[in-house]
């Protein structure tokens, strides 16, 4: 991408390779995967977070094979496979070849395809970070997991299901057979119920869509329950952490009625910006390979219709993860 726009700003191009640092991996791509971020990076909308310089190769799933290795890379070597979710600062998973730190790879698993492989890393890692880390879920709680089928929804619902929760998500009628095989034990067509009418008193609500359905998630918890947001607008903590101080006053006014609401309801709202981790992702890799997580694809494109790619992701319907191949 040349400038910030929609999918007609992004071009097929040569570029040189990426420089290797002394604790980077050099990856021959296989696989990559498109997440939200990508398209709100591309339109600029996650300047006050992440402004990459232009031009930018776009693309922060990514699923490979290591051809060289820094200087201080240790327990890697080249013909390695491995995938990962590229450092917040670092993108170009949608090209030949792409630079990552030792500290965010991992094997890939042993078991699926490099489709699959590819579209674990982001969305993986988001849901077992807002489940596990931030939530602290336990076997026995009720968690609600908003569009459960989409890339995020898929895998938190199998992630949840391994901690031993029992889980309701959101979705239409036409995946409700997509959702329950994946382990929810309540799927709420969203198109024509309430959630409230179906559920509510959650101990965990992961909340994946933002806007009203924050509001709507509270109240959703049980008193001393948990609302683990991605989407929407994020907390104090985020904000101290990540934006600069003249926007935080800002976001303390636009964010008053959702604190004041969890603060009647006596549940904590908690903003999930995701971290990349080499550690937790070779876990999810684990899990693949025992048979107890899986990735959906939605659809698989060739690097050259990338623009289709995102067309496809900003529609908003996509069932599991969008995918872009890359190498043979």
């Amino acid at each position: 991408m040349d400038r910030y726009g929609g999918p007609e700003v992004m071009r097929l191009c040569d570029r040189p390779l990426p420089t290797v640092g002394p604790r980077d991996v050099r990856i021959r791509v296989r696989a990559a995967s498109l997440n939200p971020i990508d398209w709100k990076l591309r339109q600029g909308k996650a300047k006050p977070v992440l402004k990459p310089a232009l031009p930018a190769i776009l693309g922060c799933d990514v699923a490979g094979v290591i051809d060289e290795v820094g200087a201080e890379v240790t327990g890697w070597k080249a013909g390695d496979e491995v995938f990962a979710r590229l450092e917040k600062d670092r993108m170009g998973a949608l090209a030949e070849y792409v630079a990552a730190d030792q500290a965010v790879i991992a094997r890939r698993p042993r078991r699926g395809t490099w489709e699959e492989a590819a579209a674990v890393p982001l969305a993986g890692l988001t849901a077992l970070q807002a489940l596990r880390d931030v939530a602290e879920v336990q076997p026995g709680q009720r968690v609600l997991i908003h569009a459960g089928a989409g890339g995020v929804g898929t895998l938190a619902i199998q992630i949840a299901h391994r901690l031993g929760a029992w889980v309701a998500t959101t979705t239409s009628a036409k995946n409700t057979e997509l959702v329950t095989s994946l382990g929810a034990d309540l799927a709420i067509d969203y198109t024509r119920d309430q959630v409230a009418d179906r559920a509510r008193d959650f101990d965990m609500v992961f909340e994946t869509i933002g806007g009203a359905s924050e509001l709507a998630s509270l109240a959703l918890c049980k008193p001393g329950g948990v609302v683990v947001g991605v989407s929407g607008m994020p907390d104090a903590a985020f904000a101290k952490a990540h934006l600069p101080a003249v926007l935080r006053p800002l976001l303390w006014v636009v964010t008053g009625k959702r604190r004041r609401a969890a603060a009647r309801l006596g549940v904590r709202y908690r903003h999930l910006f995701m971290r990349p981790d080499g550690d937790e992702l070779a876990e999810l890799a684990r899990w693949v390979d025992d048979g107890s997580l899986r990735a959906v694809i939605h659809q698989t494109y060739p690097l050259t219709k990338a623009a289709e790619a995102f067309a496809e992701l900003e529609r908003g319907r996509a069932r599991g993860k969008i995918i872009v191949t890359v190498g043979a």
